[in-house]
Order: C-alpha cells, then sequence, then structure tokens
C-alpha cells in the first residue's frame, strides 16, 4: 500500500471525529481520511454506490475505523457485510468505540474485526496499532515534530 492508501473512519460523533482526526495527525499519519456517519453511507463507500461512486474521490480504503453506535445499521452489521464481501474479506477494519462490554468485544472479532479499541484514542496507540499489525497502511511524516509550546 502507499502513503496515498485512504483510511475510513466510520463514525457519527463530530467530537470523535475531530478527536481521532486529532490522534492520527500526531501520530504524524498522512494517509486521507474519509469520514462517513452512518452505517448504510459505510457501506455505499465501500460498495462505490450513489454518491461514492467515483473511486478517484472516494478510494477504496486500506483500513477502516468503525464505530459500533451508528444510525441506520450498526457497526456489527456493517462488519459482517464487509466480511461477506469477497473484494473486501482481506481488509483491516479496526472497531473503535466506547463500549467495553464483553459482549461487543467478543461478537466483534466473531465477526472479523482485525481489532478493537475503546475510545478515546491516542497517537501512542495508533502508532502501536500499526506496528503490531506490521503493515504499512498508517504512514508517518517524516517532517520534524512541531516545536512543543511552553505551558
Amino acid at each position: 500500500m502507499t502513503e496515498d492508501s485512504a483510511i475510513l473512519l466510520v463514525e457519527d460523533n463530530e467530537d470523535d471525529v475531530v478527536l481521532t482526526k486529532h490522534a492520527l495527525k500526531a501520530a504524524r499519519v498522512v494517509n486521507p481520511i474519509h469520514v462517513v456517519d452512518t452505517g448504510a453511507d459505510a457501506i455505499d463507500y465501500l460498495s462505490g454506490a450513489n454518491r461514492f461512486r467515483d473511486r478517484t474521490k472516494h478510494p477504496l480504503p486500506a483500513v477502516v475505523f468503525l464505530d459500533l453506535k451508528l444510525p441506520l445499521m450498526s457497526g456489527h452489521e456493517v462488519l459482517a457485510w464487509i466480511r461477506a464481501q469477497r473484494h473486501l474479506e482481506s481488509m483491516v477494519v479496526v472497531v473503535l468505540t466506547s463500549s467495553d462490554e464483553p459482549s461487543d468485544v467478543r461478537r466483534s472479532y466473531s465477526l472479523g474485526a482485525n481489532s478493537y479499541l475503546v475510545k478515546p484514542l491516542t497517537a501512542r496507540q495508533l502508532i502501536d496499532l500499526a506496528r503490531a499489525f506490521g503493515l504499512p497502511w498508517l504512514k508517518e511524516s517524516h517532517h520534524a515534530p512541531a516545536p512543543a509550546q511552553p505551558v
């Protein structure tokens, strides 16, 4: 995968979108991030349907960060749909949710999640996750970090 490989963030809470983007930026991830806020839009995005037909504007992502609590269709339903699609069966799907319920964790893994993270996500967790997978789907910027601000 290249540094242009997209990340699809499936999240309906705008604050969590901002926090996740901030954590990715802090981790110096430079992949483009596309956001959808419903399970139905996630399926449309991944299948290239409706407003997501143009793969230049809406490329197939290298990784999906998937919330479980979504309008119209749950994250578990989206995950089950992804794993039922032959062309998406090897896609990296990371459940990123506020639920630490053991039943949600078990169900996510049984449906084929690659990882399960409980919000809030830190930059360190993102870097560790990328290294744990051993996959280059998160590309780090090689620019020097900005100097620390005085406290």
